[in-house]
């Protein structure tokens, strides 16, 4: 079943497959769980005062993030919102907010945490709002790859590369070993300065791109020119990740098997079903889908390429949209002069960035209010020292 919603011409998916953690088994997701049901309701009024109430007690005190993906009810008391490394810069740019409250995920209050000064506190609302990709690469399994990769002759010849969605550590090995950060958007930047440290893009050197393997693949085929065969998957959970050590020497790309569970989601079928029933869509995908959906769509981008293109587009074009769904409910209602789908047929919220609620929001800012610091995000100062050699030599990358 479909709702329209009332706000704009954009129909509601149906909410019988809401993925939610550890709930019943969807062998056709790369997730692979599901369970029935929906959001809970947004918040009672009593709940929203509070919450302004809040906020107006803590002042400039404090400087409310939120990401794109948050549910309305927290994007409403949001001072700035954006993706991930852009909230994280922005909070670096208020030295003055002594509190920093993320409503986000965990690996980007960790960010806020290294770019903010020692002076201000960075509070995560729920400390249970982590990310599935980002728990997919852990810091130990990532320390026996390299070994692996030493063993097999290859680990002089390889870079590693960490997407923003990783975590402190993860971020901090990649900045002991010589790499860099990216971002959705910058990832072809990053990892072809990343090849030319190793001999360029037509060379026999390797990069080690981590967690989420599809970003990789699709950025080094499609942007790069490399070839899937030029592209391996290590495993962690397998000895020697899976592959041979004439593989590995092989290989230009090595990608961690990790993916997002909200974009992993999409399919080729999706966009097939779409476009037989809006023939004039334009289907436009995250670079975190799998390749063979890229392939199928009409445009790739980042979550800002995706705003930027919609507010750009002609009144009256049809946009079939593959990410997560309260972006693009968002967009649909800032848009209703154009029809705006959804890409999947039945509802994918990010269930880690959910857990970020006004009731979680309304009890860190109280807390904070009345002089309780609650769940405070600090990062080990050698990991910190080491993630922003990281993530400095992204912000260092030209052109960004």
């Amino acid at each position: 079943m479909t709702v329209l919603n009332e706000t704009s011409n954009f129909v509601e998916p149906a909410p019988s497959a809401l993925l939610l953690l550890g709930q019943g088994r969807d062998l056709a997701s790369e997730r692979g769980v599901e369970c029935t049901g929906a959001l809970p309701a947004p918040s009672d009024p009593d709940l929203v005062d509070r919450a302004r109430a809040a906020r107006a007690a803590l002042g400039e005190r404090a400087f409310v993030l939120g990401h794109h993906y948050q549910r309305d009810e927290v994007i409403d008391f949001a001072d700035v919102t954006g993706d991930s490394f852009k909230l994280a810069q922005r909070a670096a740019a208020r030295p003055e907010a002594e509190f920093v409250l993320f409503c986000g995920v965990h690996f980007m209050a960790e960010s806020a945490d290294i770019l903010t000064a020692d002076s201000q506190q960075v509070v995560l609302p729920d400390m249970a709002a982590g990310c599935s990709m980002a728990d997919m690469a852990e810091i130990s399994q990532v320390e026996e790859a390299w070994d692996v990769l030493a063993d097999a002759g290859v680990a002089g010849d390889t870079v590693p590369v960490t997407y923003m969605n990783s975590s402190a550590a993860i971020k901090a090995f990649t900045g002991r070993h010589g790499g860099t950060v990216c971002t959705s958007s910058n990832a072809q930047v990053a990892l072809r300065w990343a090849f030319d440290q190793v001999g360029g893009v037509d060379g026999t050197g390797k990069v080690l791109f981590m967690p989420d393997q599809h970003l990789g693949r699709n950025t080094a085929v499609n942007q790069l020119g490399l070839s899937l065969d030029d592209c391996v998957v290590f495993d962690p959970r397998k000895p020697n990740g899976g592959l041979t050590d004439a593989e590995l020497r092989d290989a230009r790309m090595i990608l961690w098997r990790g993916h997002c569970s909200v974009h992993g989601r999409f399919s080729v079928q999706n966009v097939e079903a779409i476009r037989a029933t809006a023939p004039d869509v334009n289907v436009m995908v995250h670079p975190e889908c799998r390749h063979e959906v890229v392939a199928a769509a009409d445009r790739v981008g980042s979550t800002e390429y995706i705003i930027k293109a919609l507010d750009a587009a002609e009144p009256g074009s049809t946009w079939a949209i593959g990410t997560e769904l309260n972006l693009v409910r968002r967009l649909a209602k800032a848009h209703p002069d154009k029809q705006v789908h959804y890409l999947d047929s039945t509802v994918c919220f990010c269930s880690t960035m959910n857990r970020i609620d006004l009731p979680h929001l309304v009890w860190a800012m109280e807390s904070l209010a009345e002089g309780r610091v609650v769940n405070r995000i600090v990062v080990d100062a050698d990991d910190a020292h080491w993630a922003r050699v990281a993530l400095d030599q992204m912000l260092a990358l030209p052109g960004i």
